[in-house]
């Protein structure tokens, strides 16, 4: 078999992939979008895949509900149901072992991510995630990238909203630039109904540990010691905390997730791998009037007071919904919120002409791309999931000619993942091109 699909040359496993954690609460979405690929024909055969997780009867009214919400009696006897638990390294090798690929949605993963990987790693199946969580991400780079090269296997984090988007979406802004693309800056806007929009209280824990434990993040860096990532062309400015945004009228404040990091991997590899120019990135999020600003600011500040201490930690985690003002819940959001729900990722980018050399003087090219996309958490990250785990399987002589541990625009900068999120909704276009 080609590159990417672990599990040795000629190897033929009882799955191609497996949905690990696919009764929880994202992972029942993640095993929807499966569900419909499988069925909606533009695979290159039939797809055979499975579910795994604790409980066969969860694992079973999953399936069931899966079926019911694609308007079919039952899907077919192909989905497999493995049973084995984050807690049983024995239980995970037996996985890995039959499949080409794991897509793990149990998180929080600086808690429960490792095991998986190691398992896939050591038995040969690539794995994707959808962690946000830059230290886990890292961390596994530092650990098992070596491994995964020798196995060749791909391990690639982030393949969920956080930061497939971001990732991509720099990749399109810069091969859709007449000329060589130096700096980019994204505004994501996410807009939802009366109902208002909120997110399931497992991300909220990832981010309380996440802050929590910024220290040792930088300690990890200094270990992995990445090569220092060039500027090229004009220096791009970091704003400030909270800011007016003239072309969205609203406010806007740096974005607290992975993307930045996630991108900054991509650049870097892309520059190192394959000697391409290095785009710089800043990423941030459109708020709203002046309001949200203070309110933003008050909650910010209780939040990062409490999170230095454990009790604090404790407070926070139990009672999400208190201290997010209701933006996260232990219930997630409803299906009408999600239905209301959507995402738009502007893209600004600046470069210098063809000819024209980076190193010497002003950008002298522009261009605006957007990312758009249904809810964030649970319809558009099943969906960058899982077209991410089918570029893997399909596009495979176009991944990375080495395994390891990647960021998502490192392994598939060269495969049709843009085209393939573009024909499921979560739609990539350039809004303007200003001619110099």
């Amino acid at each position: 078999m080609a590159a990417g699909g672990g599990g040795g040359a000629g190897e033929q496993r009882p799955y191609e992939l497996v949905v690990f954690g696919a009764s929880g609460f994202t992972g029942q979405f993640v095993v929807e979008e499966v569900a419909r690929a499988a069925s909606g024909g533009e695979l290159r055969g039939a797809l055979r895949w499975a579910v795994a997780g604790r409980s066969r009867t969860k694992l079973q009214e999953v399936l069931e509900q899966a079926a019911e919400r694609l308007g079919k009696a039952a899907l077919g006897p192909e989905v497999g149901v493995l049973l084995c638990d984050v807690g049983d390294p024995g239980s995970l090798a037996a996985m890995a072992r039959q499949t080409r690929l794991v897509l793990n949605c149990v998180g929080p993963y600086r808690f429960f991510g490792e095991p998986v990987v190691k398992a896939c790693v050591e038995n040969g199946a690539s794995c994707i995630d959808i962690s946000g969580e830059p230290q886990f991400l890292e961390g596994m780079y530092l650990k098992y990238n070596e491994k995964a090269a020798e196995k060749g296997v791909y391990v690639i984090g982030s393949c969920g909203f956080d930061s497939i988007p971001a990732d991509m979406g720099v990749l399109y802004t810069r091969d859709k630039l007449k000329g060589t693309l130096t700096s980019v800056e994204s505004f994501l806007t996410v807009k939802s109904g009366p109902e208002g929009a909120c997110i399931h209280d497992g991300t909220w824990k990832s981010a309380v540990y996440g802050l929590a434990d910024q220290d040792n993040l930088k300690k990890l860096r200094k270990k992995i010691g990445y090569a220092p990532v060039p500027v090229v062309g004009a220096k791009l400015k970091r704003r400030g905390l909270a800011f007016y945004s003239q072309e969205f009228k609203q406010y806007a404040i740096p974005f607290m997730g992975s993307d930045v990091s996630v991108v900054k991997r991509s650049q870097r590899y892309l520059h190192t791998q394959l000697q391409e120019t290095p785009v710089q990135y800043g990423a941030y999020v459109n708020i709203g009037g002046l309001g949200s600003v203070v309110k933003l600011m008050i909650a910010g500040i209780l939040f990062l007071l409490l999170v230095k201490f454990s009790f604090g930690r404790k407070l926070l985690t139990k009672y999400p919904e208190f201290f997010s003002a209701g933006r996260f819940t232990k219930k997630g959001p409803t299906q009408k919120q999600m239905d209301e729900t959507s995402f738009t990722m502007t893209f600004f980018g600046e470069g210098y002409s063809e000819g024209q050399n980076p190193q010497n003087g002003k950008p002298n090219v522009k261009i605006c791309t957007q990312v758009k996309g249904p809810e964030p958490g649970y319809v558009a990250t099943p969906i960058a999931m899982v077209q991410a785990a089918l570029a893997l399987l399909e596009d495979a002589t176009c991944l990375p000619k080495q395994g390891g541990v990647y960021s998502p625009g490192a392994a598939f900068s060269k495969t049709k993942l843009i085209d393939r999120l573009n024909s499921r909704g979560v739609e990539f276009s350039v809004i303007s091109q200003p001619e110099v």
